[in-house]
């Protein structure tokens, strides 16, 4: 007797129902935790961008501009902790944050900075990392001798080091020159003496034709005499055609300064020169050499070099102070006693003022 295959059965209605709750569950666990998640996420870039990076933007606690020094291989945690210590940050934290956030290639540069007033991190970070370090001025006036600069150099204190040797009269060039803090000073004095030997060349190669001096040297000579000469820019190229004058005759060119660097090496002598001085007779008294002293008597400056090398066209061949600060220069000696004594009755004058 044949039998016929039984009909598959059906799931019991709780098997399921429980099926069907444990997706259920697993849907709401799986919702919860990327719900989770994206609070997390949205907390964490609420903190990042509202805590974290507007701390790097604030401005800082510091309410007064400061010096802040970096020294060289100081590295960020070391300058964390010394930018916390003087109050320009708030935490060092946020200060290796921001490092961080730099990366690896970013250095900061060793230096002296003036950090503003509430200077934030990303600020001061940035000011750092440019090297925007402190720069000073060091002025040579024209006209100073060797030891007179080498004082100046000496006394400065933003600059360290020793000087090794008095630089050789003349080879140094009056200017500003800019320095950092612990700049040395042999170094500052090298740059000096560089930049006199570039200018002298290239004023010496552009040189008047025809001028009654034998070299650079020569000129250099002679332009530290037009420097102690005048303190007058526009009467520099006037003096130096009264040398040259006197140069090509060849009259002796009887210039005080000259006598006063015989003397003592241009120290001023805080009254007039006697007439034992201007007779007694060194290698750079000019009223008892002929032609130039062997030295420059200073450090003559760009305007006086220039003056010598493209003087004023003029037969003068003296001059004298006309009593307001300048000269008046004459090309006879009949009109040059006039002047001088002129300039004698300004003297008389001054002097009974005085009583």
């Amino acid at each position: 007797m044949s039998q016929k295959n039984p009909e598959k059965q059906p799931e019991s209605a709780p098997v399921a129902l429980a099926k069907t709750g444990k997706k259920k569950l697993i849907i709401i666990f799986l919702v919860s935790v990327l719900l989770l998640i994206a609070i997390a996420s949205a907390g964490a870039w609420y903190v990042w961008n509202n805590v974290i990076l507007h701390s790097l933007a604030v401005p800082g606690p510091s309410n007064h501009e400061q010096t802040f020094v970096v020294a060289p291989g100081a590295g960020a945690n070391t300058i964390a902790y010394q930018l916390e210590d003087k109050g320009l940050i708030s935490h060092v934290n946020y200060f290796r944050i921001k490092m961080r956030l730099a990366g690896e290639g970013v250095t900061l540069k060793a230096g002296e900075y003036l950090i503003p007033a509430n200077a934030s991190i990303d600020d001061i970070f940035a000011q750092l990392q440019a090297g925007k370090i402190i720069h000073y001025l060091v002025t040579i006036a024209e006209g100073r001798t060797s030891r007179e600069i080498m004082g100046i150099v000496r006394d400065s204190p933003v600059l360290s080091g020793e000087i090794k040797d008095v630089p050789p009269e003349g080879s140094l060039l009056p200017e500003s020159y800019s320095v950092t803090r612990n700049a040395d000073r042999q170094a500052l004095i090298a740059r000096m003496q560089t930049d006199m030997t570039t200018l002298l060349e290239s004023a010496w190669e552009g040189r008047d034709p025809d001028l009654p001096l034998a070299s650079k040297e020569e000129a250099l000579i002679l332009a530290s005499i037009v420097e102690k000469e005048t303190g007058i820019a526009g009467e520099r190229p006037q003096v130096a055609a009264v040398f040259i004058n006197r140069l090509r005759r060849p009259m002796r060119l009887e210039s005080d300064p000259t006598i006063l660097y015989g003397l003592n090496g241009g120290r001023p002598l805080g009254r007039g020169l006697r007439r034992s001085e201007i007779a007694r007779k060194t290698a750079w008294n000019t009223y008892q050499i002929d032609g130039l002293p062997p030295t420059p008597i200073c450090n003559p400056g760009r305007d006086a070099i220039m003056a010598v090398l493209h003087p004023a066209k003029t037969k003068d061949l003296y001059f004298v102070a006309d009593g307001s600060g300048g000269h008046v220069f004459a090309s006879t000696y009949r009109a040059h006693l006039r002047n001088v004594a002129q300039w004698r009755k300004i003297e008389r004058r001054r002097k009974r003022a005085k009583r």
